[in-house]
């Protein structure tokens, strides 16, 4: 199996039939359309000679259309990303190669890989959660993932803000989403720095990131009530401190109304680390193969 995980920072390739089994991985970084797609495809195109793969999946950040009925399926939409709304992601990678291809956001695809391979072994309901670049949530409710008038877009979720905090969000649509305020790209402006590596995890800055994302965890346990929830990401892996932080101010946010499971962590980092991404292409790319071999169903006549 062939898959992209389309990232909004960097792109990673990967040839593989599972977590224990990857043969070539490649990355990209993430720049104007034109450039990073085909860059891609070149990738996928060597592959393709090499070894040849039998499925693509493409999990890509969003939002993405994914009704397969509407003209523009597979086409990035409004997006913080200069450059890439309304570009055809699907079809600029899959054009080329005659199979099967499966197509979702890259936090679903982390989510379905997680719990297929990682931290949400056992669970029909479990919630991924990336913070980097953005923020974005893949969120399986009863084994699928959610769908609706569009895919989930949690990670742009208002929230209110921390008592005091008054810096603006870098999000362009929304003043008090998460993602303007607590994503990778907002902790940037708030700290003026380039890089985030070297923040102590006492600085001040943690306290308003911790604010905002257990807001956004108390909001989906309080709607679909997930049975576990990971966090992943560029963030939380140079800052593992934030993950009992937030599980810890989520319980305080909830005041016992709502219970967590006892005997055992509610947030934890995916098991797959900085893998379930590029894995989560990967189970697109099977799921996709496997329901093209499935039998058709027909509706025998009266």
């Amino acid at each position: 199996m062939a898959g992209v995980e389309l990232g909004g920072t960097k792109c990673i390739c990967t040839l593989a039939l599972g977590p224990g089994l990857v043969i070539e991985q490649a990355t990209v970084e993430t720049t104007d359309p034109d450039t990073t797609l085909g860059s891609l495809k070149a990738i996928l195109r060597g592959w393709w000679s090499r070894h040849g793969f039998r499925s693509l999946g493409i999990g890509s950040f969003g939002p993405i259309r994914l009704d397969p009925r509407a003209a523009d399926y597979g086409h990035i939409l409004a997006t913080n990303k200069p450059g890439w709304s309304g570009v055809d992601v699907l079809g600029e990678l899959s054009c080329e190669f005659p199979v099967p291809c499966g197509f979702d956001t890259d936090v679903n695809a982390a989510a379905f890989a997680e719990v297929a391979w990682g931290s949400g072994r056992g669970f029909t309901d479990f919630a991924y959660v990336t913070v980097g670049t953005g923020v974005g949530v893949g969120l399986i409710v009863n084994g699928r993932a959610t769908r609706g008038l569009a895919h989930g877009e949690l990670g742009h979720m208002l929230v209110p803000r921390m008592a005091g905090d008054t810096f603006p969000s870098v999000c362009a649509f929304h003043d008090n989403c998460v993602e303007g305020l607590a994503s990778g790209s907002a902790i940037k402006a708030r700290m003026g720095a380039e890089h985030l590596a070297g923040v102590a995890p006492d600085h001040p800055v943690w306290d308003i990131v911790v604010d905002a994302l257990a807001s956004l965890c108390h909001n989906m346990v309080c709607s679909t009530a997930p049975q576990r929830i990971a966090f992943g990401g560029g963030v939380i892996n140079r800052q593992p401190h934030l993950v009992p932080r937030i599980e810890a101010r989520l319980k305080a946010s909830l005041a016992g109304y709502i219970s967590l499971p006892e005997g055992r962590p509610y947030i934890v980092e995916p098991e797959l680390g900085g893998q379930a991404g590029p894995l989560g292409a990967i189970m697109l790319g099977i799921e996709a193969e496997a329901a093209a071999a499935a039998p058709a169903l027909t509706v025998a006549a009266e």
